[in-house]
């Protein structure tokens, strides 16, 4: 299991992605683990290199009995960042991670490319509330408060869903020590006087049904005191990662993906272009390009390729099933046939293409399915 040594402790960690990507660190909410981010993981990790960690005190990672402080726990970050060789990155931290955030933003700004503060506030809560939670937990373990934080983590419409579900084993499972420390963590932080000294670009994510965090009053003071934050309110709440799983991954790629380039759209257009249609197509169209057709090739590869199937909101799967709907459709079935081919080369399987065909046979008419059926099973006997 990866673990660093990080001063006297360890902390658990997961680094993935293409080392030729951006960094980007996901920080967890106080009561979760490095877990929590797997839906922005699988949405974000073509587009960026992900370093997950258990915060001190969670998850796999050590948890010492005593107070813990956000500047201790921001010098742990910046210690494990050294480990790995990592200078600077894109951060998001959610609840206890955006107080990381925060004070890494004042303290070591230039660690910092983008900041993402998810579940934020100048102060979480009164110094009485945290004492109290505190109390509880030594006198009843995690087990005495579990209900209590799966309340402020979801809606209650949510609390049912899978995820809430992991959570809940989650929260039971976290070190008692550790949570502890991490309460006086939070009990303690207060850097609402220094937000003024922020300068990395910010954005603030508010879940519109977070009563932890909410936006009046919390998230508001700290999207003020940022000159220039942005903000991006979306359904749910304190877990909106979770919650909203791809509207926060839309939120995160919309902030920390450069304007798009049209120049640099080219060449990115033309690798993504041979990812999902093969090398042979993608070289039979360039070598059969004419002056009349060389700006249509060059409009389709910059904007539909280098733009569209780049964006994070979708994966390539997905856009290929879409695509093999609407060609369907609209009847347009040389396209049809060349992604069939396409995708049954790039991962694509004929239950894939069945479950698109009987789709459209019920929304688009049994005629249009009738014949994505026969191109379909022409394209997969030349596989055989």
């Amino acid at each position: 299991m990866p673990f660093a040594k990080v001063g006297e402790t360890r902390l658990f960690y997961r680094l993935e992605g293409n080392e030729d990507l951006p960094v980007l660190v996901l920080s967890h909410s106080i009561g979760a683990d490095q877990g929590m981010w797997q839906p922005q993981v699988q949405d974000l990790l073509p587009h960026f290199r992900i370093l997950r960690y258990d915060t001190l005190g969670h998850g796999a990672s050590d948890a010492p009995k005593s107070d813990y402080s956000i500047a201790h726990l921001g010098r742990q970050l910046i210690d494990l960042l050294d480990v790995l060789n990592i200078s600077k990155t894109a951060f998001c931290g959610l609840s206890l991670g955006s107080a990381i955030g925060q004070w890494l933003a004042i303290n070591a700004p230039e660690r910092l490319t983008k900041l993402i503060l998810a579940s934020t506030t100048a102060r979480f809560g009164t110094r009485e509330s945290w004492q109290e939670r505190m109390e509880t937990v030594r006198r009843g373990g995690m087990a005495s408060i579990v209900d209590m934080v799966m309340r402020r983590f979801f809606s209650p419409g949510f609390i049912s869903n899978a995820h809430a579900a992991s959570l809940r084993s989650v929260v039971q499972a976290t070190d008692p020590d550790g949570y502890l420390g991490c309460c006086a963590a939070l009990r303690d932080f207060d850097l609402k006087e220094q937000l003024k000294k922020v300068k990395t670009p910010t954005l603030i994510i508010v879940g519109d049904r977070d009563i932890a965090t909410p936006w009046a009053g919390g998230a508001e003071v700290v999207a003020e005191e940022i000159a220039g934050a942005h903000v991006a309110h979306l359904p749910g709440a304190h877990l909106s990662n979770l919650e909203s799983p791809r509207s926060f991954s839309a939120a995160l790629a919309a902030f920390l993906r450069p304007e798009f380039d049209p120049a640099s759209a080219l060449e990115e257009g033309f690798e993504v272009r041979r990812r999902v249609l093969g090398e042979p197509y993608v070289d039979r169209a360039i070598s059969t390009t004419t002056e009349f057709t060389k700006d249509f090739q060059d409009l389709i590869t910059r904007y539909a390729w280098g733009n569209l199937w780049t964006r994070p909101g979708l994966d390539l799967r997905t856009r290929r099933l879409l695509v093999l709907a609407m060609m369907a459709t609209l009847g347009h079935w040389e396209e049809f046939r060349m992604h069939i081919a396409a995708g049954l080369a790039h991962g694509l399987e004929p239950t894939d293409i069945k479950e698109v065909l009987l789709q459209a046979a019920i929304y688009a008419g049994v005629p249009v399915a009738n014949t994505g059926f026969r191109i379909a099973q022409e394209e997969m006997q030349k596989k055989i």
